[in-house]
C-alpha cells in the first residue's frame, strides 16, 4: 500500500516494511529469506514473535541500526555485521535523516503478558508528511489520548493495532482504541499465525466501518 510517497508492507503477524528513501523494518518475523536490507529496525519488546535475531540477520548489512528496548541487547548483539543499536524506553524522541521517531508505551492492563514495568514501546514515525503508530503488543492505554490531536495535523496518520486477542487487544478493543486515536486510516496486525484469524481482522475492519472510521486489511508480503 502506498500513500503519498510511503509505501507499508505488512509482513505478517506485527511485522511492518516501511519505505521511502529509507528502508524501516518494524518486529520482523518470519520473514523471506531474500528480504529487502534495512536501514533501521524498530523492535517493539523481547518476546521470540517480535525481537527475532534469525529474521533480523536476513536483513541487517554494514550500518544498520536497530532500535530495542533494554531487554532486546543480549539477543542483538549477536551479529557479525558492524551494526549500531539504540537502546529506548517510552517517551523517547530519535531522529534519522529526515526520519522522527517517538517512542510510546505498550503494555497489558488485565493481562500478564506485557507489564508495563518493562517499558516495552510502540512507535509513531513521522516519515515525508504520513505519521505510523505501530502500537506494539498492547491493551487499550491511557497514553493512547496523547494520539488524538494527530487528526487535526496536516499529516495522515496511520495506526496499526493488534487484533488477535489473548495477548493483546481483540478486534472489539482495538475498535475501541481507534476511537480514542482517531486515524486516517486503521490497519489491523497480529493476527494470522501465533494468535488471532483473518475473521479477526475483517470484524476490526466491519466495527470501525460502522464507527465511521475507515480500516483495511493489508494482504502478506
Amino acid at each position: 500500500m502506498k500513500i503519498d510517497t510511503v509505501e507499508i508492507s505488512w509482513l505478517g503477524h506485527s511485522g511492518f516494511l516501511i519505505k521511502n528513501s529509507k528502508v524501516i523494518y518494524v518486529d520482523p518475523y518470519n520473514i523471506k529469506a531474500d528480504s529487502e536490507k534495512a536501514d533501521l529496525i524498530l523492535i517493539t519488546h523481547s518476546h521470540y514473535d517480535h525481537c527475532s535475531v534469525a529474521d533480523m540477520n536476513k536483513i541487517i548489512k554494514d550500518g544498520t541500526k536497530i532500535v530495542i528496548p533494554a531487554d532486546c541487547q543480549s539477543k542483538i548483539t549477536r551479529f557479525d555485521l558492524p551494526i549500531r543499536i539504540e537502546i529506548i524506553e517510552p517517551g523517547r524522541q530519535l531522529t534519522y535523516g529526515d526520519i522522527k521517531i517517538s517512542t510510546l508505551a505498550a503494555y497489558n492492563v488485565d493481562k500478564p503478558f506485557h507489564s508495563k514495568d518493562e517499558c516495552w514501546v510502540g512507535y509513531l514515525i513521522e516519515i515525508d508528511g504520513v505519521l505510523i503508530y505501530h502500537a506494539g503488543d498492547t491493551d487499550v492505554i491511557p497514553e493512547m489520548q496523547r494520539l488524538t490531536g494527530y487528526k487535526q495535523s496536516d499529516k495522515k496518520f496511520i495506526a496499526l493495532l493488534p487484533v488477535g486477542g489473548r495477548f493483546t487487544m481483540t478486534a472489539e478493543e482495538a475498535v475501541e482504541a481507534a476511537k480514542i486515536i482517531k486515524p486516517f486510516l486503521a490497519i489491523p496486525m497480529h493476527y494470522g499465525s501465533i494468535v488471532g484469524s483473518e475473521e479477526d481482522a475483517q470484524e476490526f475492519c466491519n466495527l470501525c466501518e460502522e464507527e465511521g472510521i475507515e480500516a483495511k486489511i493489508l494482504v502478506k508480503e
